[in-house]
């Protein structure tokens, strides 16, 4: 399972073998409870009542690190229908938005239930497996899915792949350069050098694999894979990159590098990496294969 995510509950890694879940609802259990780090997703609720009228219930919903909306559909193996039975939770949620922020403001606060971002709402499917027509339905939709396999381990470790992403502003890297430079300008963000290097660094974000996917916000650009990887913030002088990559775990160099953890700021990521200049993106890039790795 090429890049397997593996969660153990108190704490260490190893290798044992991989099986399914019992029943669904182990599966789910699991990921509730540790929705944040192994999704990146904020939990809300479980088994979350759709009313008489759609007469359902949604797995669990949640709210992501850039206040997206959030429906989690489980199986415990393959299950053709995972995708329609999560857009069909997905349309009801868009039609109860106030459901949802009252949800969020009962769970979060005020605060957060104000910054719910209605622009990309997510699907995210965590099942045993998934079918060659599931890889190719989240292709073709407009909506932002993510397909996650998942596996335990023993009776202590859960794994987790990512095997199919798309949503947000997904494009390729060259085509992702020249509307991200459109957008900027619009936006009035940094035109000439600054533009230019929010380009290169556009362009190197979405090169790094297939499965990233770009959410824009009033203050960041999100780079995702699942989670969170990069968060690009511009100023007039440079470009603040927030990454997921562990501050103590790469030498940090003054006026390029520092540790943010605990400082408040735009977006997600305790590394904060500063670029003035395509000189330092090329020296940025192994940070940031760090940062996706990490995600």
């Amino acid at each position: 399972m090429s890049g397997l995510r593996l969660f153990n509950l108190k704490g260490d890694v190893t290798e044992v073998v991989p099986r399914l879940a019992e029943v669904e609802a182990d599966v789910q259990d699991l990921v509730e409870a540790h929705m944040q780090a192994m999704l990146g997703v904020t939990f809300l609720a479980s088994e979350y009542g759709t009313g008489p009228v759609h007469g359902g219930r949604v797995d669990s919903l949640g709210i992501d690190e850039n206040g997206s909306p959030v429906v989690v559909e489980y199986k415990r193996s393959t299950d053709a229908g995972v995708i329609n039975q999560g857009l069909f939770y997905l349309a009801w949620l868009m039609d109860h938005r106030d459901a949802f922020r009252r949800l969020v403001r009962d769970r979060l606060g005020t605060q957060a239930a104000a910054r719910v971002r209605w622009s990309a709402p997510r699907l995210i499917c965590v099942a045993g497996d998934f079918t060659r027509y599931d890889l190719h339905a989240v292709r073709e939709h407009r909506h932002a899915i993510d397909l996650v396999r998942y596996r335990m381990f023993g009776d202590e470790h859960f794994g987790l792949e990512t095997v199919a992403s798309a949503g947000g502003t997904r494009a390729s890297a060259r085509a992702g350069r020249r509307r991200g430079m459109a957008r900027e300008k619009r936006a009035g963000r940094p035109d000439g050098a600054m533009g230019e290097l929010a380009a290169a660094v556009d362009e190197v974000l979405l090169g790094l694999g297939e499965g990233v996917t770009k959410v824009e916000n009033q203050t960041y650009t999100a780079y995702q894979r699942l989670q969170n990887f990069a968060c690009v913030c511009p100023r007039k002088s440079r470009l603040l990159v927030y990454l997921k990559a562990s501050p103590a775990e790469v030498e940090l160099v003054p006026g390029f590098s520092r540790d943010v953890t605990g400082l408040g700021h735009h977006g997600t990521g305790n590394l904060e990496v500063r670029l003035h200049s395509e000189r330092e993106l090329e020296r940025a890039q192994e940070l940031f294969r760090m940062s996706y790795a990490a995600a």
